[in-house]
C-alpha cells in the first residue's frame, strides 16, 4: 500500500525540474553585483568597508553613485534570469499556470539564498533586497505595489533603508496569502521573508536602539574622515 502512495511523476518532477531550478537559481544568486562591480572598477572588495555587507547600500555609501546602476542591473538581472529559467523549464514540461507561479516563488527563494550565502564568496553575501524586490515584480503587480510602496514610503520618510526593507519583507507573506490563498506559495513567501529578516537582524536591533544609520544621498565616494 505504501508503494501505491508514491507518485512516480512527482519524484521525476523533483529531480528533472525543481532540482535544476534550485541549482541554476542558487548559482545565479552567487553572482554578487556589489562584489563584482567593486572588484571590476575599483580593484577592491566592498565587504572590506562600512558595514561589511555585499549589497547596494554599502556599495553606495563606500563608492558613491557612479557605478551603482551596475550593481542594480546585476542583482536584479540575476533574479529575473532565475525566474525566467524556471518558467522556461516548466513550460517545456507543459506546466499549468499554478505550477508556473510556484516555480517562480521557488526560483526566487533559491536565488536569494545564493545571494546571501554565495559559495563563490565564502558564503558572505548581501541581504537580498534587490533580489526579493525583483521577485515581486515577476510575480504579481499587486504584491509588488504593496511591498515596494511600503518600502519606498518608509525609506523616503525616515531615511532608514533597513526599516523599509524589513517592513516590505514582513508584508510579502501577507500579500501573497491575500492574493492567492495557496498554502505552498504562502510557505515559500514566509521562507523568503524569514531569510531577509534574518539578514537584517543586526539592523533591527539598531533600529530598536535608535542607533541605525540613516541613508544619505551623495554622488561621489565620501572623503577621508567623512561618515
Amino acid at each position: 500500500m505504501a508503494n501505491d502512495m508514491i507518485n512516480p511523476w512527482a519524484i521525476a518532477a523533483i529531480v528533472t525540474i525543481y532540482l535544476p531550478i534550485a541549482l541554476v537559481s542558487y548559482f545565479l544568486g552567487c553572482i554578487n553585483g556589489a562584489v563584482f562591480t567593486s572588484k571590476l572598477f575599483y580593484h577592491d572588495d566592498v565587504r572590506k568597508h562600512g558595514s561589511g555587507n555585499a549589497g547596494l547600500t554599502n556599495f553606495y555609501r563606500t563608492y558613491g553613485a557612479k557605478y551603482a546602476l551596475c550593481v542594480i542591473a546585476l542583482d536584479m538581472g540575476k533574479a529575473a534570469a532565475a525566474v525566467g529559467f524556471s518558467v522556461l523549464l516548466l513550460n517545456i514540461y507543459g506546466a499549468d499556470a499554478e505550477l508556473l507561479l510556484l516555480g517562480k516563488y521557488f526560483a526566487g527563494l533559491f536565488c536569494i539564498i545564493g545571494h546571501m550565502f554565495p559559495v563563490t564568496a565564502q558564503f558572505k553575501g548581501g541581504k537580498g533586497i534587490l533580489c526579493s524586490g525583483t521577485l515581486l515584480l515577476c510575480l504579481n503587480w499587486r504584491i509588488a505595489f504593496v511591498c515596494w510602496g511600503l518600502f519606498l514610503v518608509l525609506w523616503l520618510t525616515t531615511r532608514y533603508v533597513s526599516l523599509g526593507s524589513v517592513s516590505a519583507a514582513a508584508a510579502f507573506p501577507i500579500a501573497t496569502h491575500l492574493a492567492y490563498g495557496e498554502t505552498r506559495l504562502t510557505i515559500l513567501s514566509v521562507l523568503t521573508a524569514a531569510l531577509v529578516l534574518y539578514a537584517h537582524r543586526e539592523n533591527i536591533v539598531r533600529l530598536l536602539r535608535g542607533t541605525e544609520n540613516k541613508f544619505r544621498f551623495h554622488v561621489n565616494a565620501p572623503k577621508e574622515g567623512e561618515p
